[in-house]
């Protein structure tokens, strides 16, 4: 059985995500289609779809460690500050929308506070995940073999017209 580390990020999140979306237990803030994420940025994510790959990264970057709080996903999901001529400096994305994320993943069981700070996966978050995972893993585990069934047989052919 396949886990979340042994699938490729952008694969899990996008799959995740389709989950997340199909399954409408999310709702949507009403204000997230004028939220920009981070005080940097001049506009705001021009997917529709972006808050649910947003929580699919956070519960991602919450499998992979534990104790993950706010401030660590304003820092991972942040950027660079552009000042002119200035030096650029790191910046942090919103703590609206992080915060929103990891509630969001509380509210279906995925994830709970740690006692040591910051939140961590439970149980039932981590089977899920690994569900959605494995799902991905067989799913491309079958596209490569019909892609190499294909060359196969074009090879096949390739020798027989020789």
């Amino acid at each position: 059985m396949s886990t979340v580390k042994d699938v490729s990020a952008p694969e899990f999140i996008s799959a995740f995500s389709a989950h997340l979306k199909k399954g409408g237990k999310i709702v949507v803030p009403e204000w997230m289609e004028l939220a920009k994420t981070a005080t940097f940025k001049e506009h705001g994510p021009q997917d529709a779809d972006f808050y649910y790959v947003h929580i699919a990264a956070v519960a991602r970057h919450v499998y992979m460690r534990r104790g993950v709080g706010v401030g660590d996903l304003r820092k991972r999901h942040g950027g660079k500050v552009r000042r002119g001529v200035a030096p650029n400096k790191a910046g942090i994305a919103s703590g609206s929308i992080q915060r929103k994320a990891l509630q969001a993943l509380e509210k279906l069981k995925f994830v709970e506070k740690s006692p040591l700070g910051g939140r961590q996966i439970t149980a039932a978050g981590r089977r899920e995940l690994d569900r959605i995972a494995h799902q991905v893993a067989v799913t491309k585990a079958a596209a490569a073999a019909a892609a190499a069934a294909a060359s196969a047989t074009e090879e096949v052919v390739a020798a027989d017209e020789e």
